[in-house]
């Protein structure tokens, strides 16, 4: 947390309209005034925000899903099948919980809170409008965010580390090894990708100058994270994805390996809090994404310099909700489109593509910040920093290309070789299949019994055999 402090310090800001001092965006004496029912109402009204979105998520999903898919979605519950979502919750609700013979009762029973608590946790410094344009909430004044942090983004990624331990408990405790193999798959994954998150959100931290979240969401005034930061916000959504376990990410939960991963022993409520857990993650990851990098509650680039009342009132929530939304489209269209990665290939993006991406785009960064803050960098000067960056980068994904085209090559050569050989199915001394390229040996049919019992027959009267009959 000290390192990430000292990166989010005032002196790595952005500098102020005449480029003299830097601007200070970290305003947190909006918060903690309300009232505790002024306080119990926003809670009450986020928490309701969570569950709604989760409900129409999963019918749009479906409905979504089903449309690319050339089939029909959901349609019979409710019109236009919109109370499926909620049918579905009553019925896992209403079914029998059974606990395994073998499993841990009390960690088994707990593991589904653990991982959703946390999860509707971390929204709680989310803003959904400015704090400085408060709006009246039966006559208060208030901010729409629930509180803020000098270190908020440090809380969200503690709060959402802490689902972790969830899973792995409910892998553990279940007493089975599938979801044990599950709940170790789902910690690998999670550990990796949550560096490389953490990673780009770094980059953030050194150009906005602060790590509350209203803070960030302010000093996007002029354009958004995602255009200057345009490497952290492509790394944050590959990793917000596998951070989710979503497809084609969704290793944990893989039905052709797993059965269903580290919740395959779990029914009834305890199954429906992981199955609410993960799409409320959908919403953190979105939410956070709007908030670093698409400028928050703010309005449509442009739209403020024709409508002055973008930003005010009420309206920062609708940006922000579309903004959300988009997001949460991008998670229903990845799993219609493509495929599960095989899990060496999945650690490989994780370990050897995104975490030193982000390690070496981060260094530019806080080069080029504290050469600007400094004076001594200007728009000219990005060419000659630029220049040798990307080609670096562009060397390194050429030496990869070759290398992963080699290895392709040799694999296939390997395959040739073994395709060249003759194949004993029993060469080992058990039966075993064959391999890619390998053919089995021609299998010869037995002859029908009819000309089985004519030979017989014919050997029997004296008559001399055929020379087919000596193989009978």
């Amino acid at each position: 947390m000290s390192a990430l402090a000292v990166l989010g310090h005032a002196a790595l800001a952005p500098l102020a309209a005449d480029g003299t001092a830097p601007t200070n965006y970290e305003n947190l004496s909006y918060f903690g005034r309300d009232p505790w029912w002024l306080i119990l109402i926003k809670v009450v009204a986020v928490f309701a925000f969570l569950v709604v979105t989760v409900l129409m998520a999963i019918l749009f999903e479906r409905k979504i899903v089903g449309y690319m898919q050339q089939r029909i979605g959901p349609n019979r519950t409710g019109p236009w099948g919109l109370l499926q979502s909620l049918a579905d919750g009553v019925k896992l609700m209403l079914k029998e919980d059974i606990i395994p013979t073998a499993a841990d009762k009390i960690v088994f029973v707990l593991a589904p809170l653990l991982s959703t608590i946390p999860a509707f946790l971390a929204i709680a410094v989310v803003p959904f409008g400015p704090a400085d344009n408060q709006v009246s909430i039966l006559g208060h004044r208030t901010a729409l965010q629930l509180t803020d942090l000098p270190v908020a983004i440090l809380y969200v990624l503690a709060a959402t580390s802490i689902g972790i331990y969830g899973i792995v408990l409910a892998g553990w405790a279940s007493g089975s090894t599938y979801p044990l193999l599950g709940g170790l798959r789902s910690t690998a994954q999670m550990i990796s990708y949550e560096i490389a998150m953490s990673l780009s959100f770094v980059a953030v931290f050194m150009y906005a100058g602060t790590m509350s979240t209203s803070g960030i969401v302010s000093s996007q005034h002029s354009w958004w994270n995602a255009i200057p930061l345009l490497p952290s916000f492509l790394i944050y959504i590959v990793s917000m994805v596998g951070e989710t376990n979503r497809a084609p990410f969704d290793l944990p939960e893989a039905e052709g390996e797993l059965v269903g991963g580290f919740h395959t022993e779990y029914s009834s409520i305890k199954f429906a809090l992981f199955f609410l857990a993960e799409y409320i993650n959908m919403v953190t990851v979105s939410s956070l994404a709007v908030t670093m990098f698409l400028g928050g509650w703010h309005a449509p680039i442009g739209l403020v310099s024709v409508w002055s009342g973008a930003n005010s009132g009420w309206w920062p929530v609708l940006w922000f909700v579309g903004k959300l939304v988009l997001f949460m489209l991008f998670f229903f269209w990845l799993r219609a489109t493509l495929p599960r990665l095989r899990y060496d290939q999945f650690m490989k993006l994780g370990w050897k593509v995104l975490i030193p991406a982000s390690l070496v785009w981060l260094l530019a960064v806080a080069v080029m910040r504290t050469m600007k803050n400094q004076g001594d960098l200007d728009r000219s000067h990005l060419v000659y920093l630029l220049g040798p960056l990307l080609g670096v980068m562009l060397v390194v994904w050429i030496v990869s290309e070759l290398r992963y085209r080699q290895a392709d090559a040799r694999e296939k050569a390997e395959q040739a070789a073994a395709a060249a050989q003759p194949f004993d199915p029993m060469g080992q001394g058990f039966p075993v299949p064959p391999l890619p390229g390998q053919a089995p040996p021609a299998f010869t049919p037995r002859r029908p019994r009819a000309a089985l019992v004519g030979a017989l027959v014919e050997s029997a009267d004296g008559e001399p055999e055929t020379a087919g009959d000596t193989d009978v």
